[in-house]
């Protein structure tokens, strides 16, 4: 049974077509994986369906009484309440019957005895419901899932405007799973989840007897979860049964039988030509050679994919630096509170860092009180001599107006345009990318133009938080192969162990930092 149907979506962003004439179906429990290249068009399918963009032509049709829940990129929360409240809002359809039910008693006090039976009907049908949806189980359910994602160590009467970004997504997740959904749809939703979270949502889905829509570059987790994929690449969108690695068996198999009928195709045209040439000005031949022509006219052409540019990162590298690249003295860090114990650190030339840990701990505050950009609530940070730091922050600016040019310009304002191209280019960006404004693009093509400021700047230290939470599989790998050949030194935020470990000669976990 199909849930949902889309014939012949097409769709222009920022001047560019993003998705041309595709056709998408979605059958009750299948689970989907959205996989292609950064900037192909998976968020903006994912956006279209829900409705929060509108397409340019196409028709999508879900069908009847669908509760559809989605998480996307950039959801947020309602500031004023408590975590436990947050959750509880995916219940809130229950609580409203409650409230009916509720009102139908005090009815009763001044109602007819006809009225009287009525209402006790209506009440039964209701408490009915409240029972077949577990309502009384609420609490237990909030808990469950709160545990198995974390947000208890977070706490539930937190107030949501104290919680760090990696916190947000972590509860609106929880929120999402809480409503339990006919089709659950997730973008990028690892992103912000500590492995042992990963873990726990990965358990989760496998036993979803409902059908889920995931777009992730993670592709052991992709693997585990899903039975389908689905592959946005060159505006078009093909359907594989199987997960990504038969995904990709299917479709090396499926471009080398296209190589092979172009090839085949492109012979038979020059033969023809040839035929053409030689016979049309020939009386006793020219309608042979008509034939032919028409033949060649109506032909309908075989095109090859062009395959997309490959990222190719290389970190330019300055002088060494001293001996001790930081030291920390009885720091502790946080904004209005605390969130290490006092905390004596060292790090030394050669020294490559991965920094682990839940959300919320304290992994970006760490970064940025080290690099000076915030104070420490006590203690001391001493940077060592000559460093040439190169630093990843975690998000763009979401209102950024400039276009990638002048983005680079800003950071390279001696540069040629030609140069500014180029060295995108190298990033893994087209033309199509380079000319557009940066809040129009994808969040893997905004981490690229971030990550060519710092390719293209002399550094001997790297500090990077969460480098590859937007990027897909080959800038990931590209990126792990840089950074593995970089001679200086790296400090680096992530939660994706297989990118990390062959990375770190060293590892810190902020649960061992904390209070």
């Amino acid at each position: 049974m199909s849930i949902l149907t889309v014939k012949n979506l097409s769709h222009n962003y920022g001047g560019r077509d993003i998705l041309k004439n595709v056709n998408f179906i979605l059958n009750k429990g299948e689970h989907v994986g959205l996989v292609g290249p950064n900037g192909e068009g998976k968020s903006s399918f994912m956006n279209i369906v829900t409705g929060k963009l509108m397409p340019d032509d196409g028709e999508i049709e879900w069908s009847k009484r669908v509760r559809v829940g989605y998480l996307d990129q950039h959801a947020s929360l309602d500031e004023n309440k408590s975590v436990r409240e947050v959750l509880q809002d995916a219940f809130s359809y229950l609580y409203d019957i409650e409230s009916e039910i509720n009102e139908s008693y005090e009815k009763m006090a001044t109602a007819t005895d006809d009225e009287v039976n009525s209402l006790l009907e209506t009440v039964g049908e209701l408490q009915e419901i409240l029972e077949h949806q577990d309502f009384y189980l609420i609490n237990s359910k909030v808990e469950e899932i709160a545990n198995g994602m974390g947000i208890d160590k977070i706490g539930l009467d937190k107030n949501v405007f104290e919680l760090s970004g990696g916190q947000r997504s972590k509860v609106l997740l929880a929120k999402l799973l809480l409503e339990k959904p006919d089709i659950l749809m997730l973008d990028e939703p690892t992103n912000y989840l500590d492995e042992e979270h990963i873990d726990w949502l990965k358990n989760y889905l496998l036993n979803y007897e409902n059908a889920f829509l995931l777009i992730s570059h993670d592709i052991s987790f992709l693997n585990s979860v899903i039975n389908l994929i689905y592959h946005v690449e060159n505006m078009e969108l093909n359907r594989y049964v199987g997960d990504y690695d038969e995904f990709i068996r299917l479709r090396d198999i499926k471009k080398k039988q296209l190589e092979a009928a172009y090839k085949k195709q492109q012979q038979e045209i020059a033969d023809l030509e040839d035929f053409v040439a030689r016979n049309k000005a020939r009386v006793a031949t020219r309608n042979m050679a008509m034939s032919r022509q028409k033949k060649l006219d109506k032909m309908e052409k075989i095109e090859l994919i062009k395959d997309k540019i490959k990222p190719e990162f290389v970190f330019l590298e300055s002088s060494a630096t001293g001996k001790v690249i930081f030291e920390t003295k009885d720091l502790v860090i946080g904004y209005d509170t605390l969130l290490t114990k006092p905390l004596n650190l060292r790090m030394e030339r050669g020294n490559r860092i991965a920094i682990i840990g839940e959300n919320g701990l304290g992994k970006t505050t760490l970064i940025k009180t080290i690099l000076k950009m915030i104070n420490p609530i006590s203690g001391d940070v001493e940077l060592g001599q000559n460093l040439e730091i190169g630093y990843f922050k975690q998000d763009e600016d979401l209102k950024n107006e400039n276009n990638c040019i002048e983005e680079m310009w800003e950071e390279f304002p001696g540069w040629e345009q030609f140069e500014v191209r180029a060295a995108l280019a190298k990033c893994g960006l087209m033309t199509k990318h380079i000319e557009s404004k940066i809040h129009v693009l994808s969040g893997g093509e905004q981490a690229k133009v971030r990550l060519s400021k710092i390719l293209n700047k002399k550094t001997n230290i790297l500090v990077l938080d969460e480098p590859t939470n937007h990027l897909d599989v080959d800038a990931k790998e590209e990126l792990k192969k840089a950074l593995k050949d970089y001679k200086g030194g790296i400090f680096l935020v992530s939660h994706e162990k297989d990118f990390y470990e062959e990375i770190a000669t060293d590892i810190w976990n902020m649960n061992n930092f904390k209070i």
